[in-house]
């Protein structure tokens, strides 16, 4: 979520474009995001450029090469590909400026990535079209996201996110993001290796993906010089789908200056009879859509087969135990519902959870951690496909996430989150805490005779502390003795008051 310096000035972007003639919302925030992928390409290669400057080293950047660019014969001129960087352009006059973006640098990024038409990249970027109105809104866009630091993780999922909530969409299309600071827990309960192969079949903006791919690139930085865990980071580690191709063309740009060059993501229901890949994945990681149902006819039949349901929740559930290999591992947020509701398919699924997986952790989460796109409560599962089934299942009740749980989602003090991570990767000595506490284990059996219900209120116990209070005869004594003071005051009160 943005806040800040950084909100009113996507509010000014945002304003700039829609004066500026462009009615529609989507087209707004497709044209926001691709300046900014156009700034953030520039910055990785001033980077790079910088590293190799330090080590005395000679840098030639594969993207913007030596020589000149046409994108096409129809231009008439080619322009140097140093001209066609952002920090370059942006000191043009008004006029040549928009020239230069709209005739060769969009068209340039479209094929950043090769002009095969075989990559993820240059799939969803191929029908992208410029339609900034006028140089002078350009020049408008251009001068304020040059002020804006773009150097986190995943800033175009925070702007996308936040213009979704601008157009009031974003919890009606469940396309509400996972919390960066979420994201990155759920990385560091699965610890994402080189030898993984990560899918998130309702990938959005590719947060999961990064956040796999950032912790791989910190973790193994030896290893990524090898060429073949390079290739693989590259290609084939990361997969994913989702049915908007705004949120696929925004994935794919994040993936690629995140190093992700040719991921395996796809446009496709992942629930349909399109998606056939099954066992395939070492690791999933997901926030599914959690609203709404979905034509049964349409959902692949293996799919009803372990979860006969049209809610979307439970049917994702089902994809991901089908789509993990065995041994494969998967973290994913779930709404409560899923936890303990009493029809057969949610019964069913946690029954195949239990039974048949090695559910290791429910992680319960307060309501707030979605606003304010969304007051649900959730949790995140974390289960290997292990038919040789569960064992003790862990509980958290996460109290704090380090922000308020209110609209505002201010940062505070209060943070369970490493406190998850430390006990998750520690287990063993959770065996003794008791039900009072934050943590507790449940053994499989108990879980089994409650139904398979998998909520932490079924097993948390309170403890409730014994107030002792005085006898009444003494709390009627106090308060007379403090009725006689309220009245010698109110006397000296008045006294007082007559002298004046």
């Amino acid at each position: 979520m943005i806040t800040g310096e950084l909100k009113s000035k996507i509010d000014k972007i945002w304003d700039t474009i829609w004066t500026g003639g462009i009615s529609s919302p989507i087209t707004v925030l497709e044209q926001i995001t691709y300046l900014m992928f156009m700034k953030l390409l520039d910055d990785a290669e001033i980077k790079k450029e910088g590293n190799a400057s330090i080590f005395g080293m000679t840098y030639q950047s594969k993207i913007f090469k030596e020589g000149s660019y046409s994108p096409d014969e129809s231009i008439g001129r080619s322009i140097p590909y140093e001209d066609l960087r952002w920090h370059n352009f942006k000191n043009k006059s008004t006029t040549e400026m928009f020239e230069i973006v709209r005739n060769y640098v969009f068209p340039f990024i479209k094929t950043v990535n090769g002009d095969s038409k075989e990559t993820a990249f240059s799939r969803f970027m191929g029908d992208a079209v410029f339609l900034l109105p006028t140089a002078k809104v350009l020049e408008v866009c251009v001068s304020i996201l040059s002020e804006i630091d773009m150097s986190n993780k995943d800033i175009m999922g925070d702007v996308y996110e936040y213009c979704l909530g601008k157009m009031s969409s974003a919890g009606a299309l469940g396309q509400f993001r996972t919390p960066r600071h979420i994201i990155d827990m759920m990385v560091h309960l699965t610890k994402p290796t080189l030898d993984d192969t990560v899918l998130d079949p309702a990938m959005g903006s590719a947060g999961f993906l990064l956040g796999a791919a950032n912790y791989v690139q910190e973790e193994y930085k030896t290893e990524l010089l090898n060429k073949e865990k390079i290739n693989h980071f590259k290609t084939t580690m990361f997969n994913g789908s989702d049915t908007d191709p705004s949120m696929l063309r925004i994935g794919a740009m994040n993936l690629l200056l995140h190093g992700v060059e040719d991921p395996l993501i796809l446009r496709q229901d992942s629930l349909s009879d399109d998606n056939q890949t099954r066992e395939a994945y070492s690791l999933i990681m997901a926030n599914p859509p959690f609203t709404g149902s979905v034509f049964q006819e349409d959902i692949s039949k293996d799919i009803l087969a372990l979860c006969s349901t049209k809610k979307t929740e439970l049917l994702f559930l089902a994809l991901f135990i089908k789509s993990l290999k065995l041994g494969g591992r998967c973290a994913c947020i779930v709404p409560d519902g899923v936890l303990f509701g009493s029809s057969k398919a949610h019964k069913s699924i946690r029954k195949e959870l239990v039974e048949n997986n090695k559910l290791t952790a429910v992680i319960s989460m307060p309501s707030g951690v979605f606003k304010p796109y969304a007051g649900v409560s959730t949790a995140i599962l974390v289960f290997t496909k292990d038919p040789s089934g569960t064992e003790d299942v862990w509980f958290y009740d996460m109290k704090a996430d380090g922000y308020s749980l209110d609209d505002k989602r201010s940062e505070i003090k209060e943070n369970d989150i490493p406190d998850i991570i430390t006990r998750y990767w520690n287990l063993e000595a959770e065996k003794e805490r008791k039900r009072t506490d934050q943590s507790f284990f449940i053994s499989k059996s108990e879980i089994v005779d409650n139904g398979y219900d998998l909520s932490i209120n079924k097993y948390k116990e309170i403890e409730y502390v014994p107030v002792e209070y005085p006898p009444t005869s003494e709390i009627l004594d106090e308060i007379f003795r403090l009725e006689e003071e309220i009245n010698k005051e109110l006397l000296v009160l008045k006294e007082l008051l007559k002298n004046d």
